[in-house]
């Protein structure tokens, strides 16, 4: 279907997950992965994949337009999934976040233009629509971003916006809830709980953790992609959602109870965020209506995500 697929951050947590997922059901395509190769990123996600004759990684910045430009020739589809996406980072070093996530995607955009890309995705996030208290937001909700990170994002998808428009480009855009999993460097709340409990640290957490999260499986957000990929609508802004809330106290405590850590001793409440969001929901029917449905449970998968960190400890023991 697609000769040749452009993926950014496809050595990161969920960009690897999704260039497994892809080359599953498109063998047969050229695969161009470009990767700045951060902190949160690591080439040895991609295993064996960098052993096709039909794999190329290159090693770049989304800053850098030329490269994207010359290592786009002929492609026909390329996904955006090159971020910085911690939250806390981003409001001690904002102007980093601004860098990647909404000038790197203007690069991105523009290099997709200049080499005439047929079909395009940009992942996004459901922290650009701001905090909700009432009914989940839809797609055509107004933009209301909140702290820095979800502001540059916003940017981002302004500019997405602006491409549509302006040079009728093929853009789809993706709005996923938190995603937790395998590879994921510890910094969030689940694999940074993970990788303290294993280390014999204390887990922080802000307030006192009644904020409430959405937590989707990256193997369902990669299903979710793989839909829109194959189903979606010109132009579209999709959902990606979990059908279940958690207050971030209570993932400590599933984590907690499977490593069998006691929850009073090995955590910490700390000060929290500047601005903390009480909660993100978002309604996914868009998605769904084509066929898509979560699958996995945070409960079930909680085992399988501490056995990858304990054998995988040495990856992050900097």
């Amino acid at each position: 279907m697609y000769k040749k697929i452009f993926i950014t951050g496809a050595a990161g947590f969920i960009g690897s997950h999704l260039m497994e997922k892809l080359y599953d059901n498109f063998n047969k395509s050229q695969f161009i992965l470009f990767d700045k190769i951060t902190y949160a990123a690591n080439i040895k996600y991609l295993g064996n994949l960098l052993k096709k004759k039909n794999v190329t990684f290159i090693k770049g910045d989304l800053l850098n337009i030329k490269k994207l430009k010359s290592n786009m020739k002929n492609v026909d589809l390329a996904i955006n999934v090159a971020a910085e996406s911690h939250v806390d980072n981003s409001f001690g070093n904002s102007l980093i976040f601004t860098q990647t996530n909404t000038l790197g995607t203007h690069n991105f955009l523009e290099a997709c233009r200049k080499q005439k890309v047929k079909r395009i995705i940009h992942v996004s996030t459901d922290e650009v629509y701001g905090e909700n208290l009432n009914k989940p937001f839809k797609e055509n909700q107004s933009l209301n971003p909140t702290n820095p990170y979800s502001a540059s994002k916003a940017g981002a998808d302004m500019m997405v916006n602006a491409y549509k428009k302006s040079y009728k480009l093929n853009i789809n855009t993706i709005r996923a809830n938190n995603i937790y999993g395998t590879r994921q460097y510890p910094e969030k709340l689940i694999s940074k709980t993970i990788y303290n409990f294993l280390c014999n640290k204390k887990m922080t957490i802000h307030g006192k953790g009644n904020t409430y999260r959405f937590y989707l499986s990256v193997n369902d957000f990669c299903n979710g992609v793989l839909f829109i990929i194959n189903k979606g609508i010109y132009q579209e802004i999709y959902n990606i959602a979990s059908d279940k809330k958690y207050k971030v106290i209570n993932v400590v405590k599933i984590i907690s109870k499977h490593m069998k850590k006691n929850l009073k001793k090995n955590i910490k409440y700390v000060n929290d965020r500047p601005f903390n969001d009480k909660i993100y929901k978002i309604n996914c029917q868009k998605l769904k209506n084509l066929g898509w449905k979560s699958k996995n449970s945070l409960e079930i998968d909680i085992a399988e995500i501490c056995e990858w960190y304990r054998k995988n400890f040495m990856l992050f023991d900097k």
